[in-house]
């Protein structure tokens, strides 16, 4: 069975990070083998929350699968708690990466515009620096933009697709690692995202509805990496994901959504192989 090491944090509400790759990763009959950063009571979307930062048992836990002498398939990164946690993941990944493993990072630091509370200057450096060990990298429009150095712009349409694909070609040209941008606003009906690697840009065109979910982020980022290991080309890997994503989304909204901090109800979509 292949197997995709996952380090991220566990929420015990909000339908993110572990609670959303773990189920979505064993769907595809893979093994999802998590390598904990925090333990949060819910998401930090919410008005507050309680949680444990897991910095200091890192490198113990890393220590033990070395002694099991571990291999995984993919390695998969998404929000970390702190900028400290950056050098313990890039030894993870220099520890574990073999020539045929396949590195994910989601450079969780932003959306909107904004960067997400509790990222201070070292931890947006320590994100950027993280996401330069990926093959591939999961930002949304606002990522990309801190990732380049650029101002981020509340544009939409055919302006918004032309700076993605600017700042997407340059962090290609720059780094050689290849991107799915996602949260590109098309119009009030519709968003998009990019795929870039190396090659074509290429975009995919959802329907929108609802506000901005927790927890599509990890979604897209997970379901993208199994479809890669069945051996999808990167632009199917990220056509298949936002369509479980709009699913997910469209099911959540009939169910009668009133907060978005809860994450979006995929759970019903995933008999997927």
């Amino acid at each position: 069975m292949k197997k995709i090491a996952v380090v991220n944090d566990i929420s015990g509400f909000g339908k993110c990070s572990l609670t959303a790759a773990l189920p979505i990763i064993s769907a595809h009959h893979i093994q999802c083998c998590p390598l904990v950063s925090g333990v949060y009571s819910n998401q930090t979307g919410y008005e507050s929350f309680k949680h444990a930062d897991l910095t200091e048992y890192m490198q113990g836990f890393i220590d033990e699968w070395k002694k099991l002498g571990a291999e995984f398939d993919a390695i998969i990164t998404g929000f970390i708690p702190n900028h400290k946690q950056a050098d313990i993941i890039k030894g993870f990944i220099d520890d574990f990466r073999k020539e045929s493993t396949l590195v994910v990072v989601d450079p969780v630091m932003a959306d909107g515009g904004d960067v997400y509370k509790g990222f201070d200057e070292n931890r947006i450096n320590a994100v950027c620096s993280l996401a330069k060990k990926a093959n591939i990298i999961t930002p949304n429009i606002s990522e990309l933009c801190i990732l380049c150095g650029e101002k981020f712009d509340d544009i939409s349409g055919e302006k918004a697709l032309k700076k993605a694909e600017k700042l997407a070609k340059k962090y290609y040209a720059e780094n050689g690692i290849s991107l799915v941008v996602s949260g590109i606003e098309i119009s009030e009906n519709e968003i998009a995202t990019a795929v870039f690697d190396g090659n074509d840009f290429k975009t995919i065109i959802n329907k929108r509805s609802g506000g901005s979910f927790s927890g599509t982020g990890d979604i897209l980022c997970s379901y993208l990496t199994c479809e890669l290991l069945c051996e999808a080309d990167l632009y199917t890997a990220a056509k298949k994901a936002c369509a479980f994503i709009e699913k997910a989304i469209n099911a959540t909204m009939k169910n009668g959504a009133v907060n978005c901090a809860d994450g979006v109800d995929f759970e019903a979509f995933c008999d997927i192989r």
